[in-house]
């Protein structure tokens, strides 16, 4: 075994077999060939629905943009939302944080996907997952800002047949989800980690499973394997 699969082995005598075993079942579901961005979304609750389906659905990484620094990300994060989800934060005050989330997504290889229900490139049945996507969500009042929608590549709506205008933000992510994760399952596309993110997440998970112990008891082993 090598350095990261003892950590891994030693760490699991911590926690129990059963809970070890379920975080292991849970990393092979993850992906991080779909990434959920939240622009300036205006309620705590909303932002922490889309979290909690980021999680359902398999989604490991996400980001928060604050066009300007607001603590309730703070209070958010504080709350165990981000607990199996990875979070980047975009909150740095006097700067444009939508337009520097964007550019570092594109640097990454994403293409990146505002959705919105005003003037669509596509609408959700017709769009198919063929590369890394980061999907964008703005706020409930007013949507995704102009930096976003100008700057994404593709515009995407979910079609509406009543009179709404649009869906509440956490019901649109979780429609937009549900069709393209299952798009992507049923995909010839490499969608799970790689060996050694899988061992990477692995770790971080075991830790946080042991609360405010983990920290100190990965040190400790981390030491012990040197």
């Amino acid at each position: 075994m090598n350095r990261k699969d003892i950590i891994i082995e030693k760490l699991k005598k911590h926690i129990g077999e059963k809970r070890a075993r379920r975080i292991n079942e849970v990393i092979q579901q993850r992906t991080n060939l779909i990434r959920v961005v939240i622009e300036d979304i205006n309620y705590e609750r909303n932002a922490g629905a889309v979290l909690r389906t980021c999680d359902c659905f398999g989604i490991q990484n996400a980001s928060i943009i604050e066009k300007y620094y607001h603590e309730w990300v703070t209070h958010l994060i504080a709350k165990g939302a981000e607990k199996w989800v990875d979070i980047d934060r975009f909150d740095t005050p006097k700067t444009n944080n939508t337009l520097a989330c964007i550019e570092k997504l594109k640097q990454d290889g994403y293409l990146v996907v505002a959705c919105t229900p005003h003037n669509p490139d596509i609408t959700l049945p017709d769009f198919e997952i063929t590369k890394k996507t980061a999907l964008l969500f703005g706020c409930e009042e007013d949507g995704l800002t102009n930096d976003a929608l100008n700057n994404a590549d593709l515009k995407l709506s979910v079609p509406i047949y009543g009179f709404a205008e649009s869906f509440n933000v956490s019901v649109s992510a979780a429609l937009i989800l549900q069709d393209l994760v299952t798009k992507m399952r049923k995909s010839n596309m490499q969608w799970q980690l790689s060996e050694e993110e899988r061992k990477d997440l692995e770790i971080v998970w075991l830790v946080r499973a042991m609360g405010r112990p983990g920290q100190l008891i990965l040190k400790k082993i981390q030491a012990e394997v040197l």
